[in-house]
């Protein structure tokens, strides 16, 4: 039987290298944070353009204001002020399908477009089939950011300048063109839909895109127990809910 064995990392007396290379001989005081983030996932060493485009994908998931994330990040950080981790625990399981994580699910689609023999015809059917099913499409659509997330145009742009605006963001071109014909309203591809596109062209496994957001949105919700040790906001959002949501007795039968 083989011996299970780790690529990642081995720690010695003097040194610590990671995927071979040593961590405080070559990588501490030379790696930008992103470009680590790049290499420990993926074994490569990122080219510029695919920093610049995981570097503008973790930048544009670490904030977006009173999320579920956060208001869970702050209401258990008053609960439990000695435990920042748990704080942070607690706003990191509300990424997931429908909130900050959905790349992952529209990474899947655009996958599925680029190995398509007809992208447009395979994007008409992925659209037909959430119709007919009454299903979201992941990445599409936002409460705030309508007819246009500017989000989006700004991370593509990304793209564009570093020359990685390959198969999957022509792909989201396509599925946005038919969701667009198959509907009257504004269904706009918000910001996790281009990341998700972007991680994807600039070699990122759509696998771990999801993993992309805990990292960047971990750096947002201490951000959010920050300013709730200097503004505390538990308790109004507290009244809050409690104002929303009132008491109503059940009727006896």
């Amino acid at each position: 039987m083989s011996k299970v064995t780790t690529s990642l990392c081995e720690s010695t007396a003097t040194d610590v290298r990671i995927r071979g290379r040593s961590l405080p001989g070559e990588i501490i005081g030379s790696w930008t944070f992103t470009e680590m983030v790049y290499f420990h996932l993926t074994g490569r060493e990122a080219t510029a353009g695919q920093r610049a485009v995981l570097d503008a994908c973790l930048v544009t998931l670490m904030e977006h204001g009173l999320t579920p994330t956060a208001i869970s990040t702050r209401l258990t950080y008053t609960s439990a002020p000695e435990a920042m981790q748990g704080a942070v625990a607690a706003g990191l399981l509300s990424v997931g399908s429908l909130f900050v994580g959905t790349m992952e699910g529209c990474g899947q689609l655009l996958a599925r477009i680029v190995a398509a023999e007809d992208a447009a015809a395979e994007a008409a059917d992925i659209v037909a089939h959430a119709r007919a099913h009454k299903q979201r499409l992941p990445g599409f659509g936002h409460p705030q950011h309508t007819p246009v997330d500017p989000r989006t145009e700004a991370l593509l742009d990304v793209a564009r300048a570093h020359d990685l605006y390959g198969a999957h963001c022509e792909a989201l071109d396509v599925l946005d063109g038919a969701i667009r014909m198959a509907i009257d309203r504004p269904l706009p591809p918000n910001a996790t839909a281009a990341i998700a596109a972007l991680l994807a062209d600039a070699d990122v496994p759509i696998e771990i895109a999801r993993g992309i957001a805990l990292i960047s949105r971990c750096a947002g919700l201490v951000g959010h127990i920050r300013e709730e040790q200097q503004r505390p906001a538990m308790r109004e959002l507290w009244h809050a809910a409690e104002q929303a949501v009132p008491y109503v007795p059940e009727e006896s039968e």
